[in-house]
């Protein structure tokens, strides 16, 4: 595909393969093998459902990347990608769900004839799209080969977003305020949940005017009642009801690139915890964007809504928030730095992260939360602009 199709100028692409190589240099290794399909993306371009089958990018310290996949899927690698076609390949069908052959196979084989027969291979070990069957089969195929493990590499180049990367991410969260706002206005007593997913998602995939809406890499979850206790229930086919609340977890999506935004309404009238839950969840979001600031860490995020919630007698465990941007799914998260107390990743202006400190407690939950932008000056950036507030429909 020529470069001024492609999502992205050839600058944009030529910066994230030299911070990724710069990376390779320092951990020693050849030739990168990338597996998960958001960093395939990000190195190339490529933009297909078929991650559901053994496919990646050959990446080494010269030329252009190589994309490798299912023969039928190279031509849509070379509808999607930047580089020459020839740096698209394919594997013939009868290595797919073969008792006999395996893609790993057809992988070495293409290594080997690039001269990384004795190299040390990076592989993306902890990764749902690279199997313990391909790792075997790909080290046996290699036995002169050094296998090492190149979880995330990619991810954390990934972290300090372009300003292209940010124009898309604004355009999501464009997106993301249409359908939480969808959600919220068709909220009722007697509304079938799937009834509503279908407008959410139809609101989502109609995009805004000229941005067209991409498919997120998480479904729609919106559990009401009981069910909002848990954090990924999606939904099923009964009615909503009074005296419930429901939150929404959501995200626009445009060319990839994701802009989450939570929010939750409540069908009735709330409990006074629930109403003290809602002013510490939104004072601490406050607190939390305050210490978003370049040169502060991750974790002065997390412990600045954690302090806010032991002002008010609340308890909470786990992660407050991780990076977005470009994913698939089944996650839109991009598994580097975390918000959360033990996290000391230094805040850098241009990193995006999805601030979620939401509440689950013992019979509701309460969801409430921002896709931020670390600046160069001040406080974070809320990309969505929505009204932080628990939602009540009496």
């Amino acid at each position: 595909m020529p470069i001024e199709n492609a999502p992205f100028s050839q600058t944009e692409y030529d910066r994230r393969i030299a911070a990724t190589r710069a990376a390779m240099e320092k951990a020693g290794i050849d030739v990168l093998f990338v597996t998960d399909p958001s960093n395939q993306a990000w190195l190339t371009g490529y933009d297909g459902w078929s991650f559901y089958v053994h496919q990646g990018v050959i990446l080494g310290m010269e030329g252009e990347p190589v994309w490798w996949g299912r023969m039928m899927d190279m031509f849509g690698g070379r509808r999607t990608c930047w580089m020459q076609p020839d740096n698209v390949i394919g594997y013939g069908d009868h290595y797919i769900q073969s008792t006999v052959y395996h893609p790993m196979q057809d992988l070495a084989e293409q290594l080997a004839a690039r001269g990384f027969e004795k190299a040390r291979i990076g592989v993306e070990m902890e990764n749902y799209y690279y199997s313990a069957k391909a790792h075997q089969v790909l080290s046996d195929a290699l036995p002169d080969a050094q296998l090492v493990d190149a979880t995330a590499l990619v991810n954390w180049q990934r972290l300090v977003k372009s300003e292209e990367e940010i124009g898309f991410i604004r355009k999501a969260a464009r997106i993301s305020e249409k359908v939480i706002q969808v959600a919220i206005d068709k909220a009722a007593p007697g509304v079938r949940k799937n009834d509503l997913v279908a407008d959410i998602m139809h609101a989502g995939i109609t995009g805004i005017g000229d941005d067209w809406g991409d498919y997120p890499a998480i479904v729609p979850l919106t559990p009401s009642g009981l069910d909002a206790t848990a954090a990924h229930l999606t939904w099923n086919g009964a009615p909503m009801r009074e005296g419930e609340a429901t939150f929404f977890e959501l995200s626009g999506c445009y060319r990839r690139y994701h802009a989450p935004l939570c929010r939750t309404v409540f069908l009735g009238t709330p409990t006074d915890e629930m109403r003290r839950a809602e002013a510490a969840q939104i004072e601490g979001i406050e607190a939390g964007l305050q210490a978003a600031k370049a040169g502060n860490r991750t974790c002065d995020i997390a412990n600045a809504f954690m302090g806010v919630l032991g002002k008010y007698g609340i308890e909470r465990q786990g992660r407050m928030g991780y990076p977005i941007g470009l994913s698939y799914p089944p996650d839109w998260g991009e598994r580097s730095a975390s918000i959360r107390t033990e996290d000391e990743t230094i805040l850098q202006p241009g990193m995006t992260f999805h601030f979620m400190p939401a509440l689950w407690m013992d019979t509701w939950g309460l969801e409430t939360t921002e896709t931020i932008l670390i600046k160069h000056d001040g406080p974070a950036e809320a990309l969505c602009n929505m009204q932080r507030k628990l939602f009540v429909k009496d």
